[in-house]
């Protein structure tokens, strides 16, 4: 009897390779992600699903997979380690508000957990870059921009739009440039390091690093009260 051979899918998260071993790969699709859609709650199953977008290739409706909740669950140590913003010290509360998009419901609940203990607790979540831009454009023009975003985070990898483009846009906006744009990413690799800082990005974090990233926005705000 013919054995079949076994399979592994072989990604890259977080700075560490992991295989997946599956039965069989039935096709491959290039999919853009301004063709992949938010899925509902039916999809999606709310908090507890690990859908982050769908898509229609050809006659099939695609399911796109929460890669980073899938990890978080398999191996939680490599995910976002709340523990770690204790080592930063006593904090205090910042009222500066922070624009962040993220696809994943478990993301967005670990960053929001992580960040309102850092001490920052003014901040608005959008599912995906298309949404942040909606955002950014409807209050570019008001006088008091500033006091509605004074920096943004943004995932590479979401549906609709993904975080390079939102970058190039922020940062090609004359209104909007001037705001610290962080790229926070699971999918931080060299070749994205550098398409990022074309792009403008003012710094680029793999998402493990959430202490590191509280370092950063304390830098970047800083940096801006100072240059006024």
């Amino acid at each position: 009897m013919k054995q079949g051979k076994d399979l592994f899918i072989i990604t890259n998260f977080n700075k560490l390779h992991i295989a997946f071993r599956v039965h069989s790969v039935v096709g491959i699709s290039r999919i853009s992600w301004k063709n992949i859609q938010k899925p509902d709650d039916t999809i999606s199953r709310g908090d507890e699903g690990v859908a982050t977008g769908i898509a229609q290739c050809g006659t099939d409706l695609v399911t796109i997979l929460d890669f980073e909740k899938i990890v978080a669950d398999i191996a939680p140590e490599t995910g976002i380690q709340i523990d770690d913003i204790n080592k930063l010290g006593k904090r205090t509360s910042v009222t500066n508000p922070i624009l962040i998009a993220e696809d994943s419901i478990l993301l967005t609940k670990m960053i929001e957990a992580a960040l309102t203990k850092a001490g920052y607790e003014n901040l608005t979540f959008k599912n995906n870059g298309q949404e942040a831009w909606n955002y950014l454009s409807q209050i570019r023009d008001d006088s008091d921009l500033d006091e509605k975003v004074s920096l943004i985070i943004t995932d590479i990898e979401m549906p609709e739009m993904d975080g390079h483009r939102l970058t190039k846009l922020v940062k090609e906006d004359k209104k909007l440039k001037h705001i610290p744009l962080v790229i926070f990413s699971s999918m931080i690799n060299q070749e994205l390091m550098i398409k990022g800082k074309q792009l403008g990005a003012d710094e680029q974090l793999s998402k493990p690093e959430i202490a590191h990233l509280v370092e950063v926005i304390d830098h970047l705000l800083q940096r801006r009260k100072t240059n006024g």
